[in-house]
């Protein structure tokens, strides 16, 4: 069996990098181990992404976004972030941004579910489910992947998108590096008597962070995160106490609030690959860079990783080159390596500063909000950044683009 791309896993990143290779004469095998009435009909796992102008166009190109519905799409029109008990807040406004909005979230499972359905058509797709990968490798002539089934398949180029602890990469002799911040998100849906203005809150209490992300209606996200010693006694607390403490924290803004369906735990482990290619091999989405989800770039992230090395295969389908050299997988490297790696370690200062409670941190995070609220062309960057409308904005590092 022989195929020019093999990717592994069906998520977003995967699904949108087949997408994007459905106008090429490629042949493409995608392998996910989840079964195929799983993709067709994802389940909620309370995640809801928040995306940027420029992860919205690569999935209005996709086909994507006009799959989604009406009532699945919510602006953030403001942001404000608050530090401990303090009533100063910085402040992020999309009329001071000249936008419609900061940007918008959409459930993940509805992001799942409408990339399956462009992919699903195209004809030079091919979706492998309920199969897993038990070996990978690679010579100078072509990648090969032997499968739970039995098959050993062969590629000109291999690409994971098998998570941020993905086996694959671990196989093909990619290093990465990971933090473990010892400290677990609890995620759910709450409704609230009081409109939320789809103005979304990043509260960095002592001990604890709270978010608060304006979906539908009178409807918001809610991801807690506390130390992994006190989640599990959170995650229990009863629905009515649980609801009564995120109403007390909020100090009111919103009203009373009931918890809306399930809650959800996820231990907040970021991940940074050392390198994102090898031989005949690449890695996109969270299986190159899994980031803490304080600055929301991690779906973003993954999309604009598939972007990337599509466009060097595209480049090298033109110049007949193998779309496995090295040549073309280094260039994606190095495209990537630029915009994530600044990112990565801007993310992780920030979530060590904000979640550290003694005495000199607690000073230079109030410190932080003042000077980036007061400050008009930092907090500019900082706009542009967040909401991926300008790309050509330095951030972190001199030059980068």
């Amino acid at each position: 069996m022989k195929y020019d791309i093999v990717i592994i896993g069906a998520g977003p990143a995967g699904l949108s990098f087949a997408r994007s290779l459905g106008d090429t004469a490629l042949k493409v095998l995608v392998v996910e181990r989840s079964s195929l009435e799983t993709l067709r009909q994802p389940p909620e796992d309370g995640r809801e992404i928040a995306l940027t102008h420029l992860s919205i166009d690569m999935m209005k190109n996709s086909g994507a976004w006009q799959q989604l519905a009406d009532q699945d799409v919510s602006p953030i029109c403001a942001a404000k972030v608050l530090d401990g008990d303090s009533s100063y807040t910085l402040n992020f406004d999309n009329t001071e941004a000249n936008l419609d909005a900061l940007g918008y979230l959409v459930p993940n499972d509805k992001i799942r579910k409408a990339y399956y359905e462009v992919v699903e058509p195209i004809d030079n797709v091919e979706l492998l489910t309920e199969v897993s990968v038990e070996d990978v490798g690679s010579t100078a002539d072509s990648a090969w992947v032997v499968l739970s089934n039995g098959d050993r398949v062969e590629c000109d180029l291999l690409v994971s998108a098998d998570s941020r602890f993905s086996e694959t990469r671990r196989k093909m002799g990619v290093p990465a590096s990971m933090k473990d911040f010892s400290r677990t998100a609890i995620v759910c849906r709450m409704e609230h008597s009081l409109p939320h203005n789809q103005t979304a809150f990043e509260c960095f209490h002592y001990g604890r962070t709270l978010a608060i992300l304006p979906m539908t209606g009178n409807l918001s996200s809610i991801v807690v995160t506390v130390s992994s010693a006190e989640a599990e006694s959170i995650f229990n607390m009863g629905e009515e106490a649980f609801a009564a403490d995120i109403e007390q924290r909020l100090q009111g803004q919103l009203g009373s609030m009931k918890l809306y369906g399930r809650r959800h735990l996820y231990p907040l482990v970021a991940v940074h690959a050392n390198k994102f290619v090898s031989r005949r091999f690449a890695v996109i989405g969270d299986a190159a860079v899994g980031m803490h989800p304080v600055t929301a770039h991690g779906f973003n992230l993954g999309l604009r990783s598939q972007e990337t090395l599509t466009k060097e295969i595209k480049k090298a389908l033109e110049q007949g080159r193998e779309i496995g050299s090295f040549s073309v997988l280094e260039k994606y490297q190095s495209t990537h390596m630029r915009v994530t790696k600044p990112l990565y370690m801007g993310t992780n200062l920030v979530v060590g500063l904000f979640t550290n409670d003694n005495f000199a941190a607690k000073i230079a995070r109030k410190a932080t909000l003042r000077i980036a609220n007061n400050f008009a062309p930092l907090k500019q960057i900082i706009t542009r950044k967040l909401t991926e409308k300008r790309i050509d904005i330095p951030f972190f590092l001199p030059g980068l683009k």
